[in-house]
């Protein structure tokens, strides 16, 4: 910026002015953001319903959702591989345009992950929906700072929109502002930067506002109070951190390991490829819809106290520990945070099961387990204790719970650390620019 008085002036006028785009375009992300998890929760009921009509159909109904989660995935499939990035998260490629090593995609991008990622998630592929609106929302971002006449900031303005409307999408996708705000400076850019930290802020308050107008206000994951765990349980806590650590370190090397076998089959064609994978997760749906799909239902179910067996939350764990990486390798729209919430769910209240009968009474809860557990798998895979703690409090509004979330995420950080697992999005911003 000039050091002229018309020179701060001018700077000034464009760094108010870059505020004022960021709320726009942070609207328009909970419009997008919104409107996409609105169809998704339609396309559950719908699938559910398809379900409930295929089961009084006898042997013959199973192949129905064989069929439906194929054709689906071979759909989204096709869709992606039309444009660049648009298969996968694409938080990945959020990280790369921030570091300069990739440039910002948005044409024809947004539809290509609003469609693909409705039709991948829809059909039941375990894919989580803030990968698509992460991507959606930075590429708006990119686009308002390129339109939206930031002449004293120029490519750098539009880098930074990119970066904190991405953090608008996480916002929105799980009704978290802090949630997204701390994704952008733990995540995605690993610094704190005031001036991001304000347009992140402005655009993540405005998504989530416009887009409680369209799914509500409610929490994403309602939970029943929580009583604040007594302070002899930290180290049962910090414990349960280690192992959702060590399991999130075995997740990520699975993701990577599943994605580089099916980099290996050139012979079979990627939309043939999707099909297959398809066609399994919909046999595993036929057996029971909850070892599919994102995992919303699933951890409400285990968060307010929906009976399990202890046999039924290993088969569960097991099930969705494998069908999570081999979705993602169909190379449709879809995340990776939501299905982790599950598996975190499932492993904190499988811990509970079998500590509990060596806790005295006024031990935590089931529930409480859960909670901790979603944020300490989260932490153990993408490597963001901060994100992961903050994230879940939003989305279940157990604050009594923060401090056993953090010692928890602190343990799985370190734990992974230890085992040599790297952050999940370092490995596939990698990998998505060596195949670039």
């Amino acid at each position: 910026m000039s050091e002229t008085p018309c020179g701060v002036r001018s700077g000034r006028r464009g760094s108010g002015r870059s505020f004022v785009v960021a709320g726009v375009a942070g609207a328009l992300v909970g419009l997008v953001g919104g409107g996409f998890r609105w169809c998704l929760e339609h396309a559950d009921r719908l699938r559910g319903s398809v379900l409930e009509a295929a089961a009084g159909l006898g042997a013959a109904g199973r192949l129905i959702p064989v069929v439906l989660t194929a054709v689906g995935a071979a759909v989204a499939c096709a869709i992606a591989r039309r444009v660049p990035h648009a298969a996968g998260s694409g938080i990945q490629h959020v990280e790369a345009v921030w570091r300069q090593e990739a440039e910002a995609r948005t044409a024809w991008l947004l539809p290509a992950k609003f469609l693909g990622g409705l039709i991948a998630i829809g059909s039941g592929l375990v894919l989580g929906r803030e990968g698509p609106i992460v991507h959606m929302g930075a590429a708006i971002g990119s686009a308002a700072g390129r339109h939206g006449r930031l002449d004293a900031e120029g490519a750098e303005g539009a880098r930074m929109l990119h970066t904190a409307l991405g953090g608008a999408g996480l916002a929105v996708a799980f009704s978290a502002p802090l949630g997204g705000l701390l994704f952008v400076c733990e995540e995605v850019t690993g610094t704190v930067r005031p001036r991001l930290v304000l347009l992140t802020l402005v655009g993540t308050v405005t998504a989530v506002a416009v887009s409680q107008l369209v799914v509500g206000d409610t929490l994403v994951l309602p939970l029943p109070a929580v009583p604040t765990p007594p302070l002899w349980m930290l180290p049962v806590f910090l414990l349960s951190g280690m192992t959702a650590g060590a399991l999130g370190a075995a997740y990520s090397a699975l993701v990577v390991r599943t994605l580089q076998v099916c980099d290996r089959l050139t012979r079979v064609p990627l939309v043939a490829r999707a099909a297959v994978i398809g066609a399994v997760v919909g046999a595993l749906m036929a057996f029971d819809p909850l070892l599919t799909g994102g995992g919303d239902q699933l951890s409400e179910r285990l968060l307010t106290g929906g009976s399990l067996t202890a046999a039924a939350l290993v088969l569960c764990l097991a099930v969705r520990f494998v069908a999570g990486p081999l979705s993602y390798a169909a190379a449709t729209p879809g995340g990776l945070f939501a299905p982790l919430l599950a598996l975190g769910a499932l492993w904190g209240t499988l811990t509970h099961a079998l500590v509990s009968p060596v806790l005295p009474a006024g031990a935590a809860g089931a529930a409480a387990f859960a909670v901790v557990g979603m944020a300490a798998v989260f932490t153990g895979v993408v490597r963001a204790p901060l994100t992961g703690a903050v994230l879940v409090v939003e989305m279940t509004g157990t604050g009594a719970l923060l401090l056993p979330l953090l010692i928890a995420c602190f343990a799985a950080t370190v734990t992974a650390d230890r085992l040599g697992s790297e952050p999940i999005y370092d490995s596939l911003r990698r990998r998505m620019l060596e195949r670039a």
